[in-house]
């Protein structure tokens, strides 16, 4: 008898991979340039200039033996000291090496520290619209997602749906900030109300509840007046998930890490609890070539103005179009108000013209559609008269 939540999992696609791969499918049919793909996160923008020559220099000037050879299990000690470096002088945290554990990207660091920190029954809440992959990582842990609707107007979380939401069973909030789907950055003061929220609940229970940060698009923002907080700054038992996939336009290559606040009193356990889930899960020595990269770039970003300019022409014609979008203001999707109740039915109907846009309701947020706006600024141009026209067609 196989594991039945295995192997459905490995029949079904996401709604987003299904998609993406029904796009493939048309693109073969009509033609690509007929077909408006906006799915899937894929960044558009290449890697820096700098990433490449730094990947030469590292194979040339490195023992093959040594950079091939394993790491630390939670990565080379050097690499983790650099980032705690980096993330000291730009935070005012007061981290060391010993705070960061290596990883294949977003997903294993998520997976890991829900491994590390959930029981059987233990209870995550997260801000819906959510990844849908969430639910995924916090089931195999053990545990149960707790979707909360963000505030309808702006997609800011609601504190006061979180707080009605927290029982003695709540071990974690999981946040994502810059958020997918909405692009929304949540506030200095959505991370200091959270913050008191957790401290007053933590202590009534008398026991803790973890802030989890899901940070693969930190660096995607647009605006110069936006900034997105950090987490370790608010909330001493905080852990950050990051990833290099978005700011270095590196997701095939899967590279990033935890961090874990030393400020939390628990540090040493729950840091090995981290080393333990990783080990149990088998995401030891995460990319040996790619830990040396993201030492010599780790304060890069690829060219986001593209996404910018693609931002703004899709959000100015959406809206010019009757469309009811919430600004995004980083990563790079917008959350759009399906002009019927049904997002599912307003998504194939878009299929008729062309345009592949994600349902919201995996996402925790029924009636939305995702759009996924990393692609050419030729592929927006081509793609508008059908916005247009679908949204005519409910006129």
């Amino acid at each position: 008898m196989l594991n039945e939540k295995n192997v459905r999992l490995g029949k079904v696609r996401s709604s987003i991979r299904e998609l993406f791969e029904y796009g493939k499918k048309r693109k073969a049919e009509i033609g690509e340039e007929n077909v408006y793909d906006f799915s899937i996160g894929n960044p558009s923008v290449p890697a820096p200039e700098a990433v490449k020559n730094a990947l030469i220099s590292v194979l040339e000037n490195t023992d093959p033996v040594a950079l091939h050879g394993y790491t630390s299990a939670q990565g080379d000690p050097e690499t983790r000291k650099v980032l705690a470096d980096y993330t000291n002088s730009r935070f005012g945290t007061a981290l060391t090496a010993e705070c960061f554990y290596l990883t294949c990207g977003a997903a294993a660091s998520l997976t890991i520290t829900l491994g590390a920190l959930l029981n059987a029954g233990d209870e995550v809440i997260t801000v819906a619209p959510f990844f849908p992959e969430y639910r995924v990582f916090t089931e195999h842990a053990g545990g149960r997602l707790v979707p909360v609707r963000a505030a309808e107007d702006t997609f800011a979380p609601d504190l006061a749906a979180i707080e009605r939401a927290i029982t003695p069973a709540t071990k974690a909030v999981l946040i994502n900030s810059p958020n997918n789907p909405s692009g929304v950055v949540y506030s200095d003061g959505d991370l200091k109300a959270l913050a008191a929220l957790l401290e007053k609940y933590s202590e009534k229970f008398g026991e803790p509840i973890y802030l989890i940060s899901d940070e693969p698009y930190r660096e995607l923002v647009f605006d110069k007046d936006i900034a997105v907080p950090y987490v370790m700054n608010y909330y001493d038992r905080s852990v950050v998930c990051y990833s290099y996939s978005k700011s270095l336009s590196l997701p095939g290559e899967r590279i990033g890490y935890i961090a874990v606040n030393n400020k939390m009193a628990e540090f040493s356990e729950v840091y090995a609890g981290i080393c333990g889930a990783g080990r149990s899960l088998g995401f030891v020595c995460a990319p040996a070539l790619f830990q040396q990269l993201i030492k010599r770039v780790y304060n890069l970003t690829a060219d986001i103005s593209v996404y910018k300019a693609n931002r703004d022409r899709l959000y100015s014609k959406l809206v010019e179009f009757g469309y009811t979008v919430v600004k995004p203001n980083g990563a790079f999707y917008m959350f759009v108000k399906s002009p019927e109740p049904d997002a599912k039915a307003f998504c194939e109907r878009a299929k008729g013209y062309e345009l592949l846009i994600v349902a919201g309701d995996d996402f925790g947020a029924d009636g939305y559609v995702r759009i996924s706006y990393c692609v050419s600024p030729e592929l927006i141009e081509r793609a508008l008269p059908s916005f247009e026209k679908l949204m005519k067609s409910y006129k």
